[in-house]
């Protein structure tokens, strides 16, 4: 059983439960099993020796959540071949390859934890009563260690998209 974590979080003030540990800083990154569309998985091993800015929203189909990737979808353009930035949400792989699609996400990966929620449980990111991924932001390097986290407390707001990036470009 994975730990739960309350009082840490809410969806428009109201209290929810997250369950698996809360990463720090210096941590090395829990590897995961997450899909790329229903048949295809990914794991960390998939983003060998890059550097991995993982953006994890609750729903592609809501308004915080689609500016989060396009966002970091158009900041990607710019970080170069050494960074791989992933968007992960527990929308069905349809759902994400068809936002992408409509909103000309070209520049990151969206990845599906609705199988497995192996990505949410690890991460200290899985929603009990919704099972959705909180909105958060993972930084790794290229040997997996966290070098930056943020987790939400307010699922509505939006993440500080500066300092990650900022945490992104010293590790180039």
């Amino acid at each position: 059983m994975s730990e739960e974590r309350t009082g840490v979080a809410t969806i428009k003030g109201n209290p929810i439960t997250l369950i698996g540990p809360e990463l720090k800083i210096g941590d090395k990154a829990p590897d995961f099993t997450i899909n790329k569309d229903l048949i295809e998985e990914a794991g960390l091993a998939d983003y060998d020796g890059k550097i991995k800015l993982i953006s994890v929203v609750p729903s592609l189909d809501t308004s915080v959540c689609d500016a989060q990737t396009r966002r970091f979808n158009q900041e990607a353009a710019g970080l170069g071949d050494q960074v791989a930035v992933l968007t992960i949400s527990v929308d069905l792989p349809f759902a994400q390859s068809r936002f992408c699609s409509v909103a000309g996400i070209e520049n990151l990966d969206t990845l599906s934890d609705y199988k497995f929620h192996s990505f949410g449980t690890s991460y200290g990111v899985l929603i009990k009563e919704l099972q959705l991924d909180m909105r958060s932001i993972f930084i790794l390097d290229k040997d997996n260690t966290i070098q930056y986290v943020q987790y939400l407390t307010e699922m509505t707001e939006h993440p500080d998209y500066d300092a990650a990036l900022n945490a992104v470009k010293a590790l180039l």
